[in-house]
């Protein structure tokens, strides 16, 4: 409100004050007062009434790099303890658990994780969680059935990790488990008609270098070996696994593009599919077994905590993946590689050689130069490219700089690895 004095004298009461000198009272003024004298003053009253907006951001008590700092913890923890809990569990003396029961009981669990975390978001109402499971898995049975095919693949990519770490030392799976990164950009490349850069193709033959070396080590080892573990069935086993796991993410990615499914739906949905396909496959590999000595034949705390690990561990990383960048994501899974390798020769007895050692960083630097965002080696190129010599198109003063665009019209600084809602 403006206050005007007595006498034509403007007493400014904040922004908007006018003078009353030249006005009539009940003119309306140019800025949409109405004037009008009560008692001895004049004061300016508006016409419309006055809307104040308000923006209210709550104050967390964990800010952004904290945040960052507890996804990387989550996401090294969860990488490198997943696939030793699976080795030790593997490896233990007595009565081996069928594998394919492990998958199905992960499965089993994780969708009905999912089912009760959905349950709380319609705020306990049971009619609602069922009206909205029945409009988004059987009226819109088009987007429930092309989950079929990712399930699938990842239900045999699962049954695969068992038979490859139960052949293959922690350390070595983790290392040529990086493959995965390779296959996933060829199918986006194949795929999604994506293009690399120069560094990333760079990167993917420094992996594929790194992972032969490591091949090598563990071929020309000279330690001993357990008889009932074969490398070869052990590598044939990951590189099936890298394989399909590449070309699942890849066509999650294209055929739910746009889908306004959430994280939970959408892993319930394959949880769904996981159980009844992962039942197909203990019936197909293992049935008279598990008919003869049972479905939790052999199922130590180890194998339960293995179970839980697989089940809960790949919703755990869906909640804070968010907060990791692909630097973040390629950080983590080399300090995976280097824990699993670590925690291998205190549990296992892993022998650490010079080209093992070689292989492995040679891994690390591939994942950690793959993972940069296109954006950081543009940026690297053009500080090169000023230093050198005077830069042609300059940008007019408190302007910002336009986008860099590629040749398909997307931002260079994406990051180029695909992001998907699920885990596996």
């Amino acid at each position: 409100m403006a206050a005007v004095g007595v006498g034509g004298s403007t007493a400014a009461a904040g922004a908007g004050a006018v003078s009353a000198g030249a006005l009539e009272p009940g003119s309306a003024t140019a800025e949409g007062f109405l004037i009008e004298k009560r008692g001895m003053r004049w004061v300016a009253i508006p016409q419309q009434p006055l809307t104040l907006s308000f923006s209210y951001v709550p104050s967390t008590p964990c800010s952004s790099p904290c945040l960052k700092y507890i996804s990387l913890a989550v996401l090294v923890v969860q990488n490198a303890s997943l696939i030793l809990s699976i080795r030790y569990a593997r490896t233990l003396p007595g009565d081996r658990f069928f594998a394919t029961t492990a998958v199905v009981m992960a499965e089993v669990l994780k969708g009905l994780t999912c089912l009760l975390l959905l349950f709380a978001q319609k705020r306990g109402n049971v009619k609602h969680l069922v009206l909205f499971l029945h409009e988004a898995v059987l009226v819109q049975y088009v987007d429930t059935l092309k989950l079929a095919v990712p399930s699938l693949i990842y239900t045999l990519q699962n049954n695969l990790q068992y038979v490859a770490i139960s052949n293959l030392p922690a350390a070595t799976f983790q290392v040529t488990y990086q493959l995965k990164i390779l296959t996933t950009a060829l199918f986006s490349v194949l795929m999604l008609n994506r293009s690399l850069s120069r560094l990333q193709w760079a990167s993917l033959l420094l992996l594929f270098t790194g992972v032969a070396i490591v091949q090598a080590q563990q071929a020309g080892g000279s330690g001993p070996r357990p008889l009932d573990q074969n490398p070869g069935v052990g590598l044939a086993a990951v590189v099936a696994s890298c394989l399909s796991s590449g070309f699942a993410g890849v066509y999650f990615e294209k055929i739910l593009k746009g889908s306004s499914g959430s994280v939970w739906l959408r892993n319930l949905q394959l949880g769904l599919f996981g159980t009844a396909l992962g039942l197909v496959g203990l019936w197909w590999a293992e049935g008279t077994a598990v008919a003869s000595q049972g479905f939790f034949f052999g199922y130590t705390p180890a194998v339960w905590g293995v179970v839980l690990n697989q089940a809960f561990g790949g919703l755990l990383v869906a909640v804070v993946v968010k907060y990791a960048d692909n630097i973040l994501k390629g950080f983590a899974t080399s300090l995976s590689i280097v824990l699993s390798t670590v925690a291998s020769i205190r549990l296992f007895g892993f022998h650490l050689d010079p080209l093992f050692a070689l292989g492995a960083g040679l891994v690390i630097g591939a994942v950690y130069l793959y993972s940069l965002p296109r954006g950081a080696v543009k940026a690297i190129a053009s500080a090169s490219a000023s230093a050198s010599g005077p830069c042609i198109h300059q940008q007019p003063p408190g302007q910002p700089p336009p986008p860099q665009l590629s040749s398909r019209g997307d931002l260079i600084t994406e990051p180029f690895l695909p992001k998907s809602v699920l885990v596996k």
